[in-house]
């Protein structure tokens, strides 16, 4: 046995295994465990409706609001939010039986989801009661947990957001506040939610009906309007009200009603964003989301319109508008013309075959018109909003689908004063119930039938008859009042009445004060003007006043011409039939006929699928939680037909449970049964009851389940169970507390044994260690002893060692410092001799090294002198065959070998042709120092020209971009150089790919050129908004971000300059021509990121489109900005007034630098005249070195005469080092036939010819400001050929070595 390990015990086993299966069953909670009244009612004893309505109460006074009839929930509003619905009950009811918990809606929601996930089959999940009772919450949760157990993934959870966030905005257009409810559903709603085979949502369909339109005009007392009428006053912002032309004020608009405009706990402005939030994720564009506010805006409007009678020459009435202001505002958000709208609600034009009638409207008729077409315009935005809303959330692929519905519908409904809205819905009610009972009954057969349990037939009341009165295709309500409609003559709701009354006397359930009957004449609860009928529910009585009106539902021609008129698009949709081209002389259906049509769809897809039901009650009329109304409940009871259902399905068997699940809850009941089964479940069950003699006629057998007849044979078993799981308990405490002892004693005892052992072994071991100190203390006594004895020894001989080799060490002292004497003596004479030797060998040396000098000194003056006389003799003997400059002549020989020499190295020691290597070879020669900078030029800037030949038409346009924003901006603008690493990208928003701007991309026809987000600054006020700006070969567009509608658009012709500072922001000014269309409201001002890319390419554009430079201004201030400094001497200030005003050429003959056509660019032109100011302050001087290096300073010049001009200096210098200065000068006034410091581009040209290929030097071949120097006389030599080796050796170089043609 291992220490401390608990000893076993078959009983404490057996307890044991007990507590683990009673933990099991306590995590299962049963519905039937700590039962508050009855979770299912089917278990109801006594059956009556007291006894239903005090068990709702008592559940719904301890919080549980959810109660079951079979598979049915019924759902109590609480009016509180209560903690039932965390993510912790989610789990909880996951993947359970549907009786396994307590009742709860997502027992419901599982029990639907599994069903269609693991069966296969479609679901569908009908919520139905009164206004108020909680429907569209009930909806919402059943969604909720739906998205809460379905797959996640990126794509599913779009899927179920867009699902999720449909809500606010169907409820935002189709829910208002009323007496009964703050947040009441005014239409009906179908979702199909559509699943893949994994059970993960796809999309859905949204089906509505019956939108309560006449609400958008009139609104009962204590009630609202639809709620997105105040969200969009209260949350709209100030601009989007002024853009709707609205204000906040509730007050100002007749369709709404104030006396309950504010509703305590609801904030409009917050649910405003909701909405707006909501249609982003649905996936309304922006435009579209405008477009919408703008129809309701328009609605609002219509309420304002009023109008005043005015009497016509014939005697007939008219209308006319009072304040046409609104029907003005009206007419701009709608894009109508005005005065078509105002004939609209003037007259009426009616077309019978091919004439056409037009009659004026009297002041209540023009009412009607405009009540009716609010209605009819508010109805189908709503229409289109939830088309709009399944094109988002349909199903993109084409897979085989599972359908899970939600019908939220409006509960039947009794008021005070019942019209035809009311009595469609009871009809919509009794069908449902009807589908209700047949489904019911059908389920319930269905599973006898599967259980093998013999059927027997249900009698129920069957409502079919009722259905019949108002459907029926040629007696019902619905069919006589669709006639009554299309009757010629006189048609009221009176001679309506008169025909129910003749029809439909006979009709149990039909009931009038004017039919045959006799038993209603006297009936005073029934007045004249009304039918009564008794639905399934309880007796409704019929305001019969205003079903023609609302059953015909019309809208004039002229007004649905009118709004197909409208320059607004989704406005002109919505009434095609207004289309002249599609004109319909058929009269369209009528509300009644429509509203048949689909329900009767509506039930036949409902038929195709299984069945869920959650009834919602509403518990009282004040909206406040923990009140009771037992009254209103038992109305509700009877109209919902709880006590039916109930009835229903206690019919045949209460209580229905798998076998496996009623042995494990049953099982301590029998000692066969308990603590484990062997056998199969059922013949446990049926061993259980036989052992507990339950009667054979209270239970029956099926093929998966027991079926219990009387709920009280349930309530034995459970009262056995309770009483039995006491005793188990005692029993289970009983063997722990033996176990529990018994282990303890043992512990007790192993631990006496386990202590003594240890005292034992304590013992023994002090005793030991006192033996062992003993020992070792007489030991170290000997060992000390003994080596005190051997350390005495060892001292004396150590003293006796220490004596010997001292006395020795004194005798080798003494004879070391004797031999040291005589070794000083010996060396001090050797030195002695030394020292004698060396001053002897020195006076010797230094006698021989004189007489050397003198023999040489004579040889050399021999040998001076015998050169002296050889060249005097060679100089007699062969001056005649030499000239006078025979000097020179050899001085330029010896010159033009260094130079051949010098360019042959180079040949051999030019670096790589790489632009980025900056080696190159050292300089020879002192006097080639400029030369070799020129050749290093020439020679980088030829295979720089090699390099850009490789680039490809893209990378030279991208180059030639950056190379024209360096010459607009390089040390200029601060915010330059942080670009230049940047690549312009030019389209940086993807229009093409982004479906965002679908629209924007629609519309722009042209290639663009750069799109980008930028900031318009608004010079008013210095705001900014966010712009999209557009660059295209011909325009320069500006479009919102958000809606990509364009803003501006400017032609690039009326753009005149750009303007910026010199500073690191991103700002810069667009201004344009005057008297131009885009002027009207001034210059633009923006700021980007990528401000260096927009002007460059905006430039370059302008260029290419216009032909003209665009003037790009920088400058700090807010002047206009000059070309530099310029000296005012007479010719500078001629120069720069030239240069700055008419941007050409100098009528002297001075050309521009670098450019053969007048141009105005600052940079550029600043440049050259900051050169030309170089030259001719040279001039003065008249240094041609001078002039020279000016050229070769000047690094802006790129254009090809600067490269002749650089080329020409290279021999200038050359020669400049080499002639005298008189010679030098006279060699730059042959080169250039005069004085001029820089004549224009031709006379370069021709003047370097002259240098390569010796052309006669001409005065005439440039013009100058001064007078041509004489030319050289022609028995005399000129400069050109004084240099012609020189230049012909560096042009045979250039042109062999590296192939450059100068």
């Amino acid at each position: 046995m291992i220490w401390g390990e608990p000893v076993k015990h078959p009983l404490a086993e057996g307890a044991l295994g007990q507590q683990e299966t009673m933990a099991k069953m306590e995590v299962k909670t049963s519905l039937l465990d700590n039962m508050i009244g009855v979770g299912d009612m089917v278990l109801l004893e006594p059956l009556n409706e007291d006894t239903v309505i005090d068990n709702l109460k008592k559940r719904f006074d301890h919080n549980e609001i959810y109660t079951y009839i079979g598979s049915v929930v019924i759902s109590v509003n609480p009016y509180r939010s209560l903690p039932i619905y965390s993510p912790e009950k989610v789990e909880d009811y996951r993947n359970r039986n549907f009786y396994e918990l307590s009742p709860h809606i997502f027992a419901l929601s599982d029990e639907a989801y599994r069903s269609l996930r693991d069966q296969d089959k479609d679901q569908c999940i009908l919520i139905t009661g009164e206004s108020g009772a909680g429907k569209t919450e009930a909806s919402k949760l059943v969604m909720s947990y739906v998205a809460a157990v379905c797959g996640k993934g990126a794509e599913v959870n779009q899927v179920k957001e867009q699902l999720l966030q449909s809500n606010p905005v169907l409820e935002a257009f189709g829910n208002a506040k009323t007496v009964r409810n703050d947040n009441s559903s005014r239409f009906g709603k179908y979702m199909d939610i559509e699943f893949d085979f994994k059970g993960d949502p796809l999309g859905g369909v949204i089906s509505n009906y019956l939108l309560e339109k006449s609400r958008v005009v009139k609104q009962p007392r204590g009630e609202r309007n639809f709620h997105v009428f105040y969200q969009l006053l209260s949350g709209a912002s100030e601009e989007l009200l002024n853009k709707l032309k609205l204000e906040r004020d509730f007050s100002r608009y007749n369709y709404l009603s104030l006396d309950s405009a504010k509703v305590n706990g609801v904030d409009d402005a917050a649910n405003f964003r909701t909405v707006r939030n909501a249609m982003q994720i649905v996936g309304f564009m922006d435009h579209e989301a405008e477009s919408v506010l703008e129809v309701v805006a328009a609605v609002l409007k219509l309420g304002n319109i009023e109008f005043k009678p005015e009497s016509r020459v014939n005697g007939l009435d008219e209308s006319k508008i009072k304040d046409k202001n609104e029907l003005k505002e009206i007419c701009e958000l709608t894009g109508i013309d005005q005065s078509v709208l105002e004939r609209a609600f003037s007259f009426r034009t009616v077309e019978a075959k091919q004439e056409k009638v037009s009659t004026t409207l009297n002041v209540a008729q023009a009412y009607y018109a405009r009540d009716a077409l609010a209605k009819n315009l508010y109805s189908r935005l709503f229409s289109w909003l939830v088309n709009r809303i399944n094109e988002s959330i349909k199903a993109q692929t084409k897979v085989r689908k599972k359908v899970m519905g939600v019908l939220d519908i409006y509960g039947f409904e009794i008021f005070e004063d019942n019209s035809f809205e009311q009595f469609i819905i009871n009809y919509c009610n009794e069908k449902l119930q009807q589908i209700f009972i047949e489904l019911t009954l059908k389920e319930e057969q269905e599973e006898y039938i599967r259980e093998d349990i013999e059927w027997t037939h249900i009698e129920y009341f069957n409502n079919a008859i009722i259905c019949d009165l108002i459907e029926n295709n040629t007696n019902g309500i619905l069919a006589m009042l669709d006639e009554e409609c299309l009757r010629p003559g006189t048609v009221t709701d009176e001679t309506f009445l008169e025909k129910l009354n003749q029809v439909c006397a006979t009709h149990q359930h039909f009931e009038s004060r004017m039919s045959k009957c006799s038993r209603f004449l006297n009936d005073t609860s029934l007045p004249h003007s009304c039918f009564r009928i008794q639905h399934y529910a309880g007796k409704v009585l019929y305001q019969v006043e205003g079903f023609v009106d609302k059953n015909n539902d019309l809208l004039y021609r002229d007004l649905s011409q009118a709004m197909w008129k409208a320059g607004h698009a989704l406005i002109k949709s919505l009434f095609p039939e207004g289309n002249p081209a599609k004109i319909n002389l058929k009269r369209p259906p009528t509300a009644g006929s429509q509203f048949k049509a689909s329900v009767a769809t509506l039930m036949k897809n409902l038929q195709t699928k299984n069945p869920n039901y959650i009834r919602c009650i509403k518990p009282n009329d004040k909206k406040a939680a923990h009140i009771f109304n037992e009254g209103l409940v038992c109305h509700q009871v009877r109209y919902l037909g709880l006590l039916e259902n109930v009835r229903v399905r206690r019919a045949g068997y209460a209580f229905r449970q798998a076998y496996e699940p009623c042995l494990e809850r049953y099982k301590m009941l029998c000692k066969q049964t308990w603590p484990h089964w062997k056998g199969p479940a059922r013949a446990g069950v049926e061993v259980l009851f036989n052992e507990l003699e339950i009667p054979v006629e209270e239970y029956s057998f099926g093929r998966s389940k027991i079926f219990i007849r009387n709920p009280r044979t349930l309530f034995k078993l459970e009262d056995l169970r309770k009483q039995r799981l006491e005793d188990l308990a005692t029993l289970i405490q009983k063997i722990y507390r033996g176990w529990k002892c018994r282990t303890h004693f043992l512990l007790m005892r192993k631990s006496q044994i386990v202590i003594a052992a240890w005292f034992r072994r304590y013992a023994q071991q002090k005793r030991y260690q006192q033996i062992k100190s003993s020992a070792l203390v007489i030991q170290s006594y000997i060992r000390g002893w003994k080596a005190r004895k051997i350390l005495r020894e060892l001292k004396h001989q150590k003293r006796c060692e220490e004596a010997v080799t001292t006395i020795a060490a004194y005798w080798h002292g003494t004879q070391a410092r004797r031999e040291l004497s005589r070794l000083k003596a010996e060396a001090r004479n050797k030195h002695a001799i030394a020292v004698i030797w060396a001053y002897w060998l020195g006076s010797k040396a230094r006698r021989e090294l004189k007489r050397l000098k003198e023999e040489a000194r004579r040889k050399h003056a021999v040998a001076v002198i015998w050169a002296y006389w050889l060249g005097l003799k060679v100089r007699r003997e062969y001056r005649k065959f030499f000239r006078a400059n025979a000097g020179k002549k050899i001085y330029e020989f010896t010159l033009q070998r260094i130079v051949q020499k010098y360019f042959l190295e180079m040949k051999n020691k030019v670096p790589s042709l790489s632009p980025i290597d900056k080696n190159w070879p050292s300089r020879p020669y002192l006097f080639l120092d400029s030369t070799h900078k020129e050749l290093k030029r020439i020679f980088h800037l030829w295979r720089c020209k090699k390099y850009r030949d490789q680039f490809t038409d893209q990378q030279k346009l991208i180059y030639e971009e950056k190379l024209e924003a360096s010459e607009l901006f390089k040390d200029k603008k601060a915010l330059y150089p942080s670009s230049v690493g940047q690549p312009f990208q030019g389209p940086y928003l993807e229009i093409n790919k982004n479906p965002k701007y679908k629209k924007l991309k629609d519309a722009i026809e042209e290639k663009i050129i750069i799109a980008e987000v930028v900031n318009k600054i608004n010079r008013a006020n210095g705001k900014s908004t966010s712009r999209i700006f557009l660059l295209t070969n011909n325009n320069l567009l500006l479009a919102d971000q958000k809606s990509g509608q364009i803003k501006s658009e400017v032609p690039l012709v009326d753009v005149t300059k750009v303007s910026m500072s010199s500073q690191n922001d991103g700002f810069f000014a667009i201004h344009l021509k005057e008297g131009c269309e885009a002027a009207s409201k001034g210059d633009f001002l923006f700021s980007s990121d990528h401000l260096i890319e927009m002007a460059t390419k905006l430039y370059r554009t302008t260029l290419s489109q216009t032909k003209q430079k665009l003037n790009i201004e920088i400058s700090d201030d807010s002047c206009t900005l000059y070309l530099g400094a310029v000296p005012e001497d007479g010719l500078l200030k001629k120069r720069r007034l030239q240069g700055t005003s008419e941007g050409g050429a100098h009528s002297s003959g001075w050309s521009r630098i670098g450019a053969t056509s007048p141009t105005t660019d600052g940079a550029l032109a600043q440049a050259k005249v900051s050169f030309s100011v170089k030259l001719v302050q040279v001039n003065k001087e008249n240094n041609p070195s001078r002039l020279a290096r000016a050229v070769v300073e000047e690094d802006n010049l790129s254009s090809l005469g600067d490269t002749l001009m650089k080329t020409i200096y290279l021999f200038l210098q050359l020669s400049t080092n080499m002639l005298h200065e008189g010679r030098n000068e006279r060699c730059l006034q042959n080169a250039t036939g005069s004085r001029v410091l820089w004549p224009n581009q031709s006379c370069v040209t021709r003047a370097l010819k002259q240098y390569l290929f010796l052309v006669p030097t001409d005065p005439s071949i440039c013009t100058t400001t001064t007078e041509p120097c004489d030319p050289p006389e022609s028995k005399e030599q000129s400069c050109e050929e004084k240099h012609f080796v020189l230049v012909g050796t560096t042009h045979s170089f250039l042109q062999s070595a590296h192939g450059v043609s100068v």
